[in-house]
């Protein structure tokens, strides 16, 4: 059989077309002022004494530091403003009151100018003490401005702070409380115990992330991450309180909500959905401390009277930062008979649990981190869109594929055997 060459060129210059038409504008729409504030991060990096430790990638953890900030600040995008403060960097003595001062404006947040930076950060060498609490209160001055803009500090840190009792945990409450938008990430070097549990507090406190770091190329991942998500910023998580059984679950709304979740522990909440709508759930839960292989999260959409609706989940095996999973629901708007006849929600029991597990000399308490996203769009209208059969509801997609299935097999039976026939002829 011949096939014209005419239509795929056709198509082909449709496209090129098309495409030297869009791209202009929507280059010149990237280049115009959006007047939005820019998103500003301080980085704050620990200097002190113990960073000579060499147990990171066969070096210390301050070479180690460097090395990371150089490929971050390679991938700082353009329209963050950047800046880096340092603490125990100057001061090698034993005087307390001198020790818990050292921390200062390492470069200015502002536009980055990539190599006076790096040549900045090359010239440090680990010094003295860990005012961490001093730090973040300099480093929330560094970042003073529009209260619309974005605002991120970083902190990387290899022990907890010892110049108490500024406890550093309280500093970023009363940062919290202030109401500024400005949250704190905080990334532990090989911490031990003590520190893991302060870096968590001081990251909860406004909203922030704590993550441990063993590598060379987890902490530069991972700074970079940050800082993209200041240019990018996502929805400030609400925090809430799942309950034990779904009659006295919290009623939520779309929105990104966050909670703690015990191992291996069921949590319910409830969400009203109207005819016409279709809700989307995911949940996250991450493993902040070391825990046993083989885990999984399971989220599952179930009515009040307790039949299963539809369900997601997902396991792993090995070590992981987060393990996730999501679900579909769409309700069926009303008939034309109904269109009058003021529409009732649904109640919807959405049941989040955990199969994570943890080795005897790991604490299980606090519970592990939970982020839940829930939202409410229009149901498909097609019902030829799969989520209108109701993802895992079972018998109208079994039933379904059943039936291509034996199409299929028929159709190519009876195309084998004229084949075979015009063969034999």
């Amino acid at each position: 059989m011949i096939i014209s060459k005419w239509p795929a060129a056709a198509v082909c210059g449709l496209v090129a077309a098309l495409a030297v038409g869009l791209f202009p504008p929507a280059a010149a729409a990237a280049d115009e002022p959006t007047g939005k504030p820019a998103p500003k991060v301080d980085l704050v990096l620990d200097v002190s004494g113990s960073m000579r430790t060499r147990d990171i990638d066969g070096q210390s953890r301050m070479t180690a530091a460097k090395q990371a900030f150089n490929e971050v600040l390679d991938a700082v995008p353009r329209e963050v403003e950047l800046g880096i403060r340092t603490l125990g960097a100057d001061y090698p003595g034993k005087d307390t009151k001198v020790g818990c001062k050292d921390t200062k404006q390492l470069y200015p947040v502002g536009p980055l100018d990539r190599t006076e930076a790096k040549t900045a950060v090359a010239t440090l060498a680990p010094t003295g003490w860990t005012p961490i609490g001093p730090a973040l209160l300099g480093a929330a001055d560094d970042l003073e401005g529009d209260d619309d803009a974005t605002r991120r500090i970083v902190l990387i840190t290899d022990g907890e702070d010892t110049c108490a009792p500024l406890d550093p945990c309280e500093v970023a409450r009363e940062i919290a409380a202030k109401g500024i938008h400005l949250t704190i990430d905080t990334l532990g070097l090989v911490p031990d115990d003590k520190t893991r549990r302060q870096l968590t507090c001081i990251a909860e406190a406004t909203g922030g992330t704590f993550t441990s770091v063993q590598h060379t190329d987890e902490l530069s991942r991972r700074v970079t991450q940050l800082v993209d998500r200041a240019a990018d910023p996502v929805v400030t998580p609400v925090a809430t309180e799942g309950a034990a059984r779904c009659a006295d679950a919290p009623r939520i709304k779309p929105g990104l909500y966050s909670d703690r979740e015990k191992f291996s522990e069921h949590r319910w909440y409830r969400v009203d959905v109207l005819p016409g709508q279709e809700l989307r759930a995911s949940v996250s839960v991450g493993a902040d401390r070391a825990v046993n292989r083989d885990y999984g999260v399971l989220l599952r959409a179930v009515t009040v009277h307790g039949r299963e609706i539809v369900r997601g989940s997902e396991a792993g095996d090995g070590r992981t930062d987060v393990i996730s999973s999501g679900l579909r629901y769409p309700k069926p708007p009303l008939d034309e008979d109904e269109d009058e006849v003021k529409p009732a929600a649904e109640t919807v029991c959405l049941q989040v649990s955990n199969a994570f597990s943890a080795p005897p000399s790991v604490k299980t308490t606090p519970g592990l981190p939970v982020e839940l996203t829930v939202d409410l769009v229009d149901s498909p209208d097609e019902p030829s869109d799969l989520a209108a059969f109701g993802l895992g509801r079972g018998w109208w997609l079994l039933g379904t594929l059943a039936l291509t299935g034996l199409v299929a097999g028929l159709l190519w039976g009876w195309l084998s055997r004229l084949r075979l026939v015009w063969r034999s002829n």
